[in-house]
């Protein structure tokens, strides 16, 4: 049982007690009110003698209460029940009506009754009396409203106990992770990122023993930046810190200081430093801190008060504040590092920017290893084939690869997941959810079938063209009639032929579509897309075009401002010309092979009719393997992994050997 006590709520029941007070009173004013009618509607209640009191209140408003007889009428019960309760019908008064004059009121209810008998008249009674229902529930309605106002600011502030009032808007919203509420997630957990990992294990030592680094004369770093795109581990690898590190640490986002009062954000600022120097030593985490820490003066108002500004300038002067040896070291994420202000980045503040890139197919692996240790797996999962078939792929994406294959083996009603589960996962991850039940007609499925089998013999037979994997032309994601999955090569550096090559194997669709129907359709439009982008590329940005020659119009900065080209008309005409003489010449190459290889593109377009999916093996079945030798990643991996083992047994089997090269790679340095 716990010892807790429950929180201090007590304007919430203020305010539902306020409300259930108005309400009751508005309901009972309601029910014993009377009915508005006119007076020449009482005037033939009178004369039919159904009237049994009459009231003047305060010589404005008359009062009419029925005969008990007289309410079980047709005409007056229905009118009553719509505004009043069954209970309320035998209470008084039933109607009410305004007149002008007392005087000359009394004189017509004198003259409707007097052929009546003296016992059967109805005597008009004046009274005075104030409302005092109307004033308890306007009392009522402006409590309600001011205890409200005050319960939704003390929810603003984010504090539902004493202190959390407005007035402590400004307090730092971090959450504070210690050894009563410690982070789950360990450096165990974090895979694929092995050199960042040794650079934050260093700032984790740097807080444990920090003596081991400033008996030598050296500060502790300030800070840490880490930087990559999104979904490449940079929040987890600072969970992992918090796991890890037997420190207090703080988290918190950039957007969080950002306030729409002014002032808030350098107020919550100084807060967090305040709180981090008494808990120091200490890690403060700031995720997403572009939001804050935008270069100042872009996009702002001139003689604006900027008040994410003002949160920066502060932020500027807590980081430059503290000793090097207060025991706090900032850590921040962002995956925009061009929008940062300068001063924010300058050594001093954060010392260190650790860069996280996409892993490479070594990483995958680790990464792989991570996310399936849940997952109940098939004997045939590759996982150094699952890591070569998904080059690109961040960390966050590889998760949800393994997430999605196990939806998909449960789906099927699987007792686990195979191979094929993570093929399907993977296919969907890139190109989209299938749609087996999407209706095409027959000639649009044989030009999606000509379109793909184009791309599949282009990239064939183009030496440097990533290998194909798989072929369908089944329809996929919003609007994708064909797929092709090619597995692309680990290499940062791309020559003049590969681009070319590159751009072939993307024309092989409308090219082939041009051979065998004459004619072309919209099917090509994400290929064409993608050939502009790589002529404009490598003419203006990459200085491969002969006429344009060795130059290069990419502006590393991105300028909000930049509103003009860096170059003249004449040299546009000349980029334009350029680039539509190099894609013509791409395209009539790829029409020239497609022309020579015209009996394995009918092969492979009708085996794609027959089958809708052919994988690699299939298409050397049909049209045979692929005239080039070149190793794919995955056979290169594990080449790489054999010859590696295989140059560690020699040393193992031959010692002498290894330490005669030792020697006489020593000896020329002794000599000198």
């Amino acid at each position: 049982m716990s010892n807790k006590t429950p929180k201090n709520n007590y304007q919430f029941w203020l305010i539902v007690s306020l409300a259930i007070i108005i309400i009751a009173i508005t309901y009972l004013s309601r029910s014993s009110s009377a009915v508005e009618i006119t007076q020449r509607r009482f005037d033939e209640m009178l004369r039919n003698q159904d009237v049994k009191e009459i009231v003047l209140v305060n010589k404005e408003v008359v009062e009419v209460t029925l005969k008990r007889e007289a309410i079980e009428k047709t005409q007056y019960k229905n009118l009553l029940l719509q505004q009043r309760s069954p209970l309320a019908l035998e209470k008084g008064p039933h109607f009410r009506f305004r007149i002008n004059s007392p005087e000359n009121f009394e004189k017509r209810v004198e003259e409707i009754q007097k052929d009546f008998e003296v016992d059967k008249r109805v005597d008009v009674k004046p009274d005075t009396r104030s409302d005092m229902t109307n004033m308890l529930i306007n009392l009522g309605f402006i409590l309600l409203t001011f205890f409200a106002i005050m319960y939704l600011m003390r929810r603003m502030t984010g504090s539902s106990g004493p202190g959390g009032q407005i007035f402590n808007i400004g307090r730092s919203r971090a959450t504070l992770f210690d050894a009563e509420n410690r982070v789950k997630v360990t450096f165990n957990d974090v895979a694929g990122l092995d050199e960042a990992k040794e650079e934050i294990k260093e700032i984790v030592e740097f807080l444990r023993n920090p003596t081991k680094f400033t008996n030598l004369g050296g500060k502790i770093p300030k800070g840490a930046l880490l930087v990559g795109p999104p979904g490449t581990g940079k929040t987890l690898l600072a969970k992992a810190v918090a796991g890890e590190a037997n420190v207090p640490f703080f988290s918190l986002s950039g957007s969080d200081f950002v306030e729409m009062f002014v002032g808030v954000g350098a107020a919550r600022v100084r807060d967090l430093f305040k709180q981090a120097k008494e808990k120091a030593p200490c890690i403060i985490f700031i995720d997403e801190i572009d939001a804050v820490g935008r270069s100042r003066g872009r996009g702002s108002i001139p003689g604006a008060n900027d008040e994410r500004e003002n949160t920066l300038n502060s932020l500027l002067v807590e980081m430059d504040g503290f000793a090097s040896d207060s025991g706090i070291i900032i850590l921040a994420a962002t995956n925009r590092p061009d929008i940062l202000d300068s001063a924010l980045l300058r050594p001093g503040r954060f010392d260190r920017q650790i860069s996280i890139d996409k892993p490479d197919i070594i990483g995958r692996e680790a990464i792989f290893k991570v996310h399936l240790k849940p997952i109940k797996l098939a004997p045939d999962v590759d996982v150094k084939k699952l890591a070569a078939q998904t080059p690109g792929f961040a960390g966050a994406e590889i998760a949800n690869v393994c997430n999605e294959a196990a939806l998909i083996a449960a789906r099927k009603n699987k007792t686990w997941v195979e191979m094929a589960d993570f093929q399907d996962a993977i296919d969907r991850v890139i190109g989209g959810l299938e749609k087996k039940n999407k209706i095409i007609s027959p000639e649009e499925k044989r030009i999606v079938a000509y379109h793909e089998a184009g791309h599949a013999v282009a990239g064939w037979f183009l030496e440097h063209a990533n290998p194909l994997v798989k072929v369908s032309i089944v329809p996929r994601g919003v609007a994708a009639l064909g797929y092709a999955q090619y597995l692309p090569k680990e290499q940062f550096l791309y020559t003049t032929d590969q681009l070319l090559d590159d751009m072939c194997m993307t024309f092989g669709g409308r090219a082939a579509e041009d051979i065998v129907f004459g004619k072309v359709s919209t099917g090509a439009l994400s290929d064409l897309e993608r050939i502009t982008k790589m002529a404009y590329s490598m003419v203006t940005i990459y200085g491969m075009n002969e006429q344009i020659g060795n130059i290069s119009f990419y502006d590393s900065k991105q300028s909000e401002y930049n509103f003009t080209k860096p170059y003249s008309e004449e040299t546009a005409k000349t980029i334009d010309n350029e680039v539509r003489k190099l894609v013509e010449k791409a395209y009539e190459r790829t029409k020239k092979l497609l022309l020579e290889k015209r009996k394995e593109l009918e092969i492979l377009a009708q085996e794609l009719l027959a089958k809708e999916i052919l994988f690699q093996n299939d298409i050397e079945r049909l049209i045979g393997k692929r005239p080039f030798s070149q190793p794919t990643t995955y056979e290169a991996y594990l080449n790489g992994q054999e010859n590696t083992k295989q140059e560690t047994n020699n040393q193992k089997q031959n010692p002498a050997d290894n330490k005669q090269s030792a020697e006489i790679a020593i000896e020329p340095k002794s000599a000198e």
